[in-house]
């Protein structure tokens, strides 16, 4: 294997030039109407992100450079993947909640983009959107049109409390599938919010065992201010991501220190929001939400597909857990860390 210099995802000046920077992504199967599908995991889909040691995706090795395991032993890599057109099915969980007010604007602005990005037009693509306050309401139903998301994103308003781990199920359990997920088109959740629920039904050890059954993995894109954030809900973000092989991007954490006079002066919104005591500060808060975009459909689109069929009983619902390692040094390996091998129907009743 030649081992290529590594493309790395530049940070755009712009949002919308970001946005042209990424490519399009291809094609998932459309949802029919009422329809029962039934995932299993006999085969396994593991995405795989490779970067180097300066955080650039690694987008040239071969099957040969993989090795997985399965409860320790290797497994047959039965299918490999490396283009960047592979079909995805992308939820966008919306944190409405009081917390959000402060950036509100901002992560508006963001969430847009990234519907747009990850959304290129193509009708065989899918997304859908779940915004949650104190209740998860799925908002727009898996659709390839993202102007229905779009506009949707532009209506509404935070208030409330939080019921992320609730939105979670509701992505899992209740909006139109798309025929063949989880395996091709395989599921991802975007979350753009600061990982803290006070209102859910469900708890977050539900949700991210289910999230496993369904072979999703999550990103999330913070909420969290610097000097505002929570450490345990930063922990819940990263729980998420850690155990689905997704990452966390953090925007808004250390945008300030380049910048002087940050902030300054505290506004009618409340103790929790200022006037920016600089320009800069609004610049590099702009640019900082641009890369994060940048970061995460590039997560989305570069990703390694590895599938195998593990030699388990076929009634066996233990947690089974996965390692992958690349044959070549100094670089980072980061995929879904377990799954439950058994099967779950799942019935839509949501037209779209």
């Amino acid at each position: 294997m030649s081992l290529k210099a590594p493309n790395t995802w530049l940070a755009p000046r712009s949002i919308g030039m970001g946005i042209a920077l990424i490519a399009l992504l291809a094609p998932a199967q459309e949802a029919s109407k009422d329809a029962t599908f039934k995932t299993t995991t006999s085969e396994v889909i593991v995405p795989v992100t490779v970067t180097d040691q300066k955080g650039r995706f690694l987008e040239d090795l071969d099957k040969e450079d993989f090795r997985i395991f399965d409860n320790g032993k290797e497994q047959t890599i039965e299918y490999f993947s490396r283009e960047r057109n592979q079909p995805v099915v992308v939820g966008f969980l919306l944190d409405l909640s009081n917390a959000s007010k402060t950036q509100w604007k901002d992560y508006q602005s963001a969430a847009v983009d990234l519907v747009d990005t990850l959304l290129p037009g193509d009708k065989k693509f899918a997304g859908y959107l779940i915004g949650y306050t104190t209740q998860a309401d799925l908002m727009v139903n898996t659709t390839s049109d993202s102007e229905k998301i779009v506009s949707k994103i532009r209506s509404v308003k935070p208030g409330g409390g939080a019921a992320l781990y609730d939105a979670l199920y509701q992505a899992c359990t209740n909006r139109a599938l798309v025929n063949g997920e989880p395996i091709e088109p395989r599921s991802v959740i975007v979350i753009i919010g600061d990982g803290h629920d006070n209102a859910s039904q469900h708890t977050l050890d539900e949700v991210l065992e289910l999230a496993q059954r369904k072979l999703v993995t999550i990103y999330g894109v913070s909420t969290s201010s610097y000097g505002f954030g929570n450490d345990a809900d930063d922990d819940v973000l990263v729980k998420m991501a850690l155990a689905t092989g997704g990452k966390v991007e953090y925007p808004l954490q250390n945008v300030y220190r380049d910048i002087a006079g940050y902030l300054q002066v505290p506004t009618d919104g409340g103790n929790y929001a200022y006037d920016l005591g600089t320009g800069g500060y609004a610049t590099a808060k702009f640019n900082s939400i641009a890369r994060a975009i940048a970061h995460i459909t590039g997560e989305v689109t570069t990703q390694y597909i590895l599938r195998y069929v593990p030699d388990i009983p076929a009634d066996s619902k233990v947690r089974r857990d996965i390692r992958v390692e690349v044959n070549l040094p100094n670089l980072s390996v980061r995929a879904r860390r377990y799954y439950y091998p058994f099967s779950t129907d799942r019935t839509t009743t949501s037209s779209r």
